[in-house]
């Protein structure tokens, strides 16, 4: 997204127009059916790990509806710029506490039961299912691709010049293998702290957020958790207003794209963005109401979804970044090609799998 936004000055949405219209139809069909649950996944999170931090016994519904008000007024007002950077300094932070905890979890001895030590094997349908539903948002959901395009388009006009395509992709490089990183960190350390203890992860958001920072704590001892609470909460508060901020920019150039509204340069605070905001709004709330009983469950779904998507969303940006609208000098090179022809293959081959065992 950010390679291609930089070099043709156009948002990956707007590419996916050059390889015909049936294409941008098909993304706003998958983002359509992916952006409720995905914003609900990560605002039901926010809102587990506020009512355990503050031990709050307020309903997970009502709280969830507040933080999403908030989080779109902060949006129309414009100030989660200035949130936006503070959020980086606390990433900072998680990010090396996580690192920390990780070296640390290495030294502990959990007690461990044999009937609980699970290893992953690629006959269990339940590995394999855990594995697409990880592999979903590792380290993020592969349509952050058009996020990033839209964002670097937002960014350039903000700074009011366009920077060189090197410094863009190492800053997106360094933010992608970062993330990659910390997920790898979280994994790390469930498998140190959690695995062949015999517990589970709990459907319940407030527990699961409690299992989460106590991950932590286990492995830095006490002394961390304000400072773990903190950096986790914030970081998730940053999240649930990004992703609430990204599906209308991208429903905005959807729209613009496919029904040539009289204004063709909408920007992303016009109505269409507005009415975007609103809309996700309801539906994340209606579907925190009726399936957040079951955290992990959300959690699962969405990343799943994201997974299946994949091959597809993967597809059309190798097309879009290797067309003749991109400079042959801006394209991705022979390495990043084959890889992009792996990784697409993978992803055809797992969502096959997963679709035989979940339906046939």
């Amino acid at each position: 997204g950010a390679r291609y936004a930089v070099t043709t000055g156009k948002n990956l949405v707007q590419g996916y127009e050059s390889i015909g219209r049936w294409a941008v139809m098909l993304f706003g069909l998958l983002t359509i059916l992916s952006m409720f649950i995905i914003q609900a996944t990560v605002t039901v999170v926010t809102v587990g790990l506020i009512a355990y931090v503050f031990n709050l016994t307020i309903p997970l519904i009502n709280l969830s509806v507040v933080v999403l008000v908030i989080a779109m007024l902060l949006l129309v007002i414009g100030k989660f710029s200035l949130l936006d950077k503070v959020m980086k300094l606390i990433m900072v932070l998680l990010a090396l506490s996580t690192i920390v905890a990780v070296f640390a979890a290495l030294g502990i001895h959990q007690e461990v039961s044999p009937d609980a030590l699970i290893n992953f094997t690629w006959t269990r349908q339940a590995d394999i299912f855990f594995l697409i539903a990880f592999v979903g948002w590792m380290p993020a959901p592969i349509d952050i691709s058009v996020w990033s395009s839209l964002w670097n388009l937002a960014k350039i006009e903000e700074l009011g010049y366009k920077p060189d395509l090197k410094s863009t992709l190492i800053e997106f490089r360094f933010g992608y293998i970062g993330t990659a990183v910390l997920a790898l960190g979280f994994l790390v350390m469930g498998a140190l702290v959690m695995h062949g203890t015999g517990e589970q992860l709990s459907p319940n958001g407030t527990t699961f957020s409690g299992q989460l920072i106590n991950m932590y704590t286990t492995s830095l001892g006490g002394w961390a958790y304000w400072i773990v609470s903190i950096a986790a909460l914030t970081t998730m508060v940053s999240t649930t207003i990004t992703v609430l901020d990204a599906y209308p920019r991208v429903l905005t150039s959807t729209y613009s794209i496919l029904f040539k509204p009289a204004d063709q340069h909408l920007k992303h605070k016009g109505k269409p963005y507005l009415i975007g905001l609103v809309v996700m709004v309801i539906g994340a709330s209606l579907i925190i109401a009726y399936a957040a009983k079951s955290m992990v469950f959300m959690v699962n779904l969405a990343t799943t979804i994201s997974f299946l998507m994949a091959p597809i969303f993967a597809w059309l940006n190798y097309r879009v970044v290797t067309n003749r609208q991109m400079p042959l000098e801006a394209q991705p090179g022979l390495f990043l090609k084959v890889l992009s022809w792996t990784g697409i293959f993978f992803f055809v081959v797992f969502s096959l799998v997963y679709l035989y065992w979940t339906f046939l």
